[in-house]
């Protein structure tokens, strides 16, 4: 299995995590948002499989780039 990290796109504040590890997610589901300049920005998962960790908290300030998480790929995807 290959491990994908997801990165936040723009340095905000998280303020909202909507996946626990372990959980079974879609390439494309919103995994988190991020508030930057009063606007909310959902955080999506590049592809479908299972999160291994959640590297951040809710209030924490993320810099463009940072992982957020990490999904545990299946197969080739």
């Amino acid at each position: 299995m290959r491990e994908v990290k997801i990165q936040a796109e723009v340095r905000g504040r998280i303020i909202a995590l909507l996946y626990p590890v372990g959980a079974v997610v879609e390439e494309g589901d919103e995994i988190a948002m991020v508030e930057a300049l009063k606007m909310e920005i959902p955080v999506a998962s590049p592809a479908a499989g299972r999160i291994k960790a959640v590297l951040v908290s809710i209030d924490q300030v993320v810099e463009e780039g940072q992982p957020l998480a990490i999904i545990e790929v299946n197969g080739t995807a």
